[in-house]
């Protein structure tokens, strides 16, 4: 699994960048497609991978494939992951690991034989300036090109480094258990891999980071998984080698697993109507105790929680809009 993981980041990851428009960002889509078609993933669309849209003489293009279950006409699971670049900088963080992490993924979830299908969406133009906009290739995805509703989706992006906090690099913050009771059990009962840990919080501390927000946005059930920000975030120093490949093996196997739960867990609702707090407190003084004991923050109620987070926020820059 390294080893695909770190081709895959390396091919994508090249210095002229994948910014909407150029040639890095055709280059890309192609490489895309080609990895699609070799693990032997079926077209969304009229059996095709390529969904295309423009804006004026831009051309834009999400790339949906699926994983067939036993049981198509259920609602899927969707596993996403944008392809684009801000600028053009190398993004081996931003977001080539996570594109490597659910390819890693299909062969290990074909393997589960599992009921649901599985879409994987690789999303054009998540980045500025179509961030938040209705060009933003998940949003557009979500409006005009969703042939039905998802089951869950299961949104990745940064998940290639080590969190900048000492005692929490293995981290791997997941936002959204919120917009289901169900979700809430899966993620106090899928077990971390060795190699990781995760951290649950809620997605209103962060803000719509990435390409859940057109999926919080309807109500539909998500998650977020992310190891936040760190000190090559949009730069030209977000490059492969800096990448630790152990973790991102780690959260793909995890990945698997959380992806096969959240296919057997009904998820009815009520959408954000029901409280985290408890599970939110577990998560946090298993893998944060110790710097709140060091700040004096008590974590038994919502207002510790809320403390602890905004140092986390205000010091390390850890999971800040864009």
């Amino acid at each position: 699994m390294l080893n695909s993981l770190k081709t895959d980041v390396e091919r994508l990851a090249t210095p002229q960048g994948r910014m909407v428009g150029t040639h890095g960002h055709v280059e890309a889509r192609h490489y895309l497609l080609d990895r699609c078609e070799a693990l032997g993933l079926e077209g969304y669309h009229r059996e095709s991978y390529e969904l295309a849209y423009a804006e004026g003489d831009i051309r834009l293009t999400n790339i949906i494939a699926v994983l067939p279950g036993s049981e198509p006409d259920l609602p899927p699971v969707l596993i996403a992951a944008h392809y684009d670049t801000c600028g053009p900088l190398p993004g081996a963080d931003d977001n080539a690991s996570a594109i490597a992490i659910a390819l890693a993924s299909v062969p290990l979830l074909r393997a589960r034989a599992l009921r649901r299908s599985v879409i994987y969406a690789f999303f054009d133009a998540e980045e500025p300036p179509h961030f938040h906009t209705p060009m933003m290739g998940s949003t557009h995805f979500f409006e005009h090109q969703m042939i039905s509703p998802v089951h869950c989706a299961l949104v990745l992006d940064l998940l290639g480094h080590d969190v900048p906090v000492p005692g929490m690099e293995d981290l791997v913050f997941i936002m959204g258990m919120e917009s289901d009771p169900g979700l809430e059990r899966v993620v106090r009962e899928c077990e971390a891999e060795p190699g990781m840990r995760t951290m649950m919080t809620l997605n209103r501390y962060v803000g719509d980071m990435s390409d859940h927000h057109v999926f919080r946005l309807n109500e539909r059930p998500y998650l977020f998984l992310s190891c936040g920000q760190w000190e090559h975030y949009h730069l030209a120093t977000d490059t492969p080698e800096k990448l630790n490949y152990a973790k991102m093996a780690a959260i793909t196997s995890y990945l698997v697993r959380l992806t096969a739960a959240v296919s057997e867990e009904a998820l009815v609702g009520p959408f954000e109507g029901y409280d985290t707090t408890e599970t939110e407190l577990r998560f946090m003084r298993e893998h944060a105790g110790h710097i709140a004991s060091r700040l004096g923050i008590s974590l038994d109620s919502r207002r510790g929680l809320e403390q602890l987070v905004l140092y986390l926020v205000s010091t390390y820059g850890l999971l800040t809009e864009r």
